[in-house]
């Protein structure tokens, strides 16, 4: 009976342990028990061995955290520092209440009345000296307050407003590598994740480091309060003279706030290094002992502590002994890094051999390296002008293709793509070849060591040099030794730098080619950019109403006429409001034109200044324009003789225009604008053909020139 009843208590025993008391079951009340605990420690006395424990702990707690901050990756790898930061600061409180209760109500016992942790650290940093000891404790507090937490605080809250502002890039980056299946979504949705977790990380850091400031405030409180009520508690209740009361409460009151400030040092250090760690695949000691170990760090700096040792008295023998080890870690530096290199080497001789075996069975094979470029842009040089590219020139040309692509980019609304220079042994030395993809556009020569000089339109003396003609606009110029500049300025030339030469004949190609430099990729980024502010417009039109490669076209034919497409938002309200399905997309691109022309307008004359324009006599553009109602679809189709009458006034117009340094458009029907632009266009690349129905309403107009009319015919 009796081995039956201890049965059953031990299968009882066995069904608690298992079933209740297990670390799973009991696993999600560990937290809220710990707080509960921190509550009671406020308001229940503790003896002091239990306060000896938790100080112990505490510190315990500090130097694990401290540990875990070091070796993290990334920030986010310890998300839950600003949560264990908050328990860490109410633990330290809570033990502070606890041990000002036991000083206060003890403390005339003696040192040893709030338990041997606080008695331990107040007897060994004062040894003797009150004095000491609060100046001790002071300056630690300066350094937790002023410098640790101060300097986190700031780096969390500018790391939180940062973090925030990167959001919308961020996702934006994430989408487009969805969009172009670079990731799947799975990945997407871990990315998405991690940028909001981090966003959440550093607005709870720059919240938490207000914790780690308030508690050093408020030890520097709690110290007080125990000096001066431990003073008064000693000699006015318990009759203690003032030396001895001062003894047992300057030691109690210092010692308990050493006791808390040293683990709350090393969680403001602990928080510095989360909130300043920069995510690698390397934990801190690595990653800072990676970039330290430079050898070449290393070795200046063992001379100079050398150099110190040398001079007579400074503490030669610590500056020399300094010196050898620094030499000491060179010395271990390059021996690692020649270790190193000779593994490469290895691998490199091992890698050669085997692509010298496959050479010596493939050595007709051809790589696609060799002949694809897929490059946007690019220019081959000859080898006489690699000096232009050159890093110790300051590379000036690369300076100036730059600036040509920012201002076209400004001015047709889109990024121009780089552009890709290299060298071509097959050039001659001094020429250079602009592609547009694989086309060839443009080619010509230069001489970087000399000026090429244009003449003005007062330049009435000839230079001496080789004259040629100007790669841009075809004009003669004459190319000069570098003393000649100021001579030749003075007869009235306009003198101009080599790279400068190639720039601007790239600014004319692109400005030209600007259709064939727009994709759809780049449509896409134009719409990305514009949906961060009218996210509605854009997915209400593209692709519910136009397709987007219908887009595409739609601005590469504006920018085939120099129309800026930078004012986006405007050209899909008008495509909207168009019956789309039924029209082409020239079509629709002529009815965007009047919404957008004074982009156009406003780069040829400026806001308050008349725009020059040149139109037709009325006979001459009805006649046009019958013409046109016969050919239909087949274009505008005039005679011969016609058009070079026509071509012939607007030139002499144009030469005109451009010696007053101002620029005319022409003006006609929007039956004819488009075919009328494309005939002329032909024999004058630089000539804008508008309708009167894309001049703005407010825009006064200067009409230069009357073709067909009879005062032109007599000039």
């Amino acid at each position: 009976m009796v081995y039956e009843l201890l049965g059953d208590v031990m299968n009882l025993t066995n069904t608690l342990s298992t079933q209740i008391f297990s670390p799973e079951k009991l696993k999600p009340f560990g937290l809220p028990i710990a707080i509960l605990m921190l509550m009671v420690m406020m308001v229940i006395p503790l003896p002091s061995i239990l306060l000896d424990v938790f100080f112990t702990t505490n510190i315990l707690l500090s130097l694990l955290i401290l540990m875990v901050s070091i070796h993290t990756f990334r920030p986010l790898d310890f998300s839950s520092f600003p949560t264990v930061l908050l328990f860490a600061t109410i633990l330290r409180l809570g033990l502070n209440v606890a041990s000002t209760r036991i000083v206060l109500s003890a403390g005339h016992t003696g040192p040893d009345a709030a338990g041997k942790v606080i008695e331990a650290f107040g007897e060994f940093v004062i040894a003797g000296n009150y004095v000491v000891g609060i100046f001790v404790f002071a300056i630690l507090i300066i350094i937790n307050l002023v410098v640790i937490t101060k300097g986190a605080g700031r780096v969390s809250e500018v790391s939180a407003r940062f973090t925030l502002d990167a959001m919308p890039g961020k996702q934006m980056a994430i989408d487009a590598d969805l969009n172009a299946g670079l990731l799947t979504s799975e990945e997407a949705k871990k990315r998405r994740d991690d940028i909001a977790k981090e966003a959440d990380f550093y607005g709870s850091m720059d919240g938490a480091s207000k914790f780690v400031k308030g508690d050093a405030i408020a030890g520097i409180l709690i110290l007080l309060i125990n000096i001066i009520g431990g003073l008064i508690i000693g000699i006015a209740q318990h009759d203690l003279p003032v030396s001895t009361a001062a003894e047992n409460y300057i030691i109690l009151s210092v010692g308990d706030g050493l006791v808390a400030q040293i683990p709350s040092l090393l969680l403001a250090i602990a928080t510095a290094i989360i909130v300043t760690r920069v995510s690698t695949s390397q934990d801190l000691s690595k990653q800072i002992g990676s970039q330290i170990g430079v050898k070449q760090a290393w070795l200046p700096s063992a001379c100079v502590l050398f150099l110190l040792g040398l001079i007579p008295g400074m503490p030669n023998t610590l500056f020399l002994i300094g010196s050898g080890l620094t030499f000491f870690v060179w010395w271990i530096l390059r021996k690692s890094n020649e270790a190193l290199d000779d593994n490469n080497n290895i691998i490199s001789e091992n890698d050669a051999d085997v692509k010298k075996s496959d050479n010596d069975t493939d050595q007709n094979n051809i790589s696609l390296s060799e002949i694809a470029d897929n490059s946007a842009i690019s220019m081959q040089l000859g080898y006489g002008l690699i000096q232009l590219v050159d890093d110790e020139n300051d590379g000036p040309l690369i300076a100036r293709i730059t600036g040509v692509r920012k201002q076209i980019s400004k001015e047709l609304g889109f990024i121009i793509p780089q552009v890709r220079i290299r060298d071509d042994l097959s050039l001659e030395a001094n020429h250079y070849r602009i592609r547009i993809g694989q086309e060839i556009v443009a080619e010509d020569k230069i001489f970087p060591q000399l000026l090429l000089a244009i003449p003005g339109d007062n330049a009435q003396t000839k230079i001496e040099g080789t004259d040629v003609k100007d790669p841009s606009f075809n004009m003669d110029a004459t190319w000069i030794e570098v003393h000649q500049q100021a001579r030749a300025e003075n007869l009235g030339y306009m003198v101009v730098e080599p790279e400068a030469v190639i720039a601007t004949h790239l600014n004319q190609i692109l400005s030209k080619q600007a259709a064939e430099l727009l994709g759809q990729d780049d449509v896409q980024t134009l719409l990305d950019n514009l949906s961060q502010t009218s996210p509605q417009l854009v997915s209400s039109t593209v692709p519910k109403l136009v397709p987007l490669n219908i887009l595409t076209t739609i601005l590469k034919t504006l920018l085939a006429e120099k129309m800026p497409i930078s004012d986006l938002k405007r050209i899909l309200e008008v495509l909207a409001s168009q019956n789309v399905k039924n029209m082409t997309a020239i079509e629709l691109a002529e009815a965007i034109r009047p919404s957008i022309a004074g982009l156009l307008i406003q780069q040829i004359a400026p806001l308050n200044s008349p725009l020059p324009v040149i139109t037709f006599s009325a006979d001459l553009e009805q006649m046009i324009v019958n013409v046109a109602k016969q050919t239909g679809a087949n274009g505008l189709i005039l005679e011969a003789n016609l058009i070079q009458k026509i071509v012939s006034a607007i030139n002499n117009i144009m030469e005109k225009m451009q010696s007053e340094n101002r620029k005319a458009v022409m003006i006609t029907a929007p039956v004819i604008r488009r075919d009328l632009s494309h005939m002329l266009r032909q024999h004058i690349p630089s000539l804008d053909v508008l309708s009167f129905t894309e001049l703005p309403d407010s825009k006064k107009i200067e009409v230069v020139a009357n073709i067909g009319s009879e005062e032109e015919n007599k000039n």
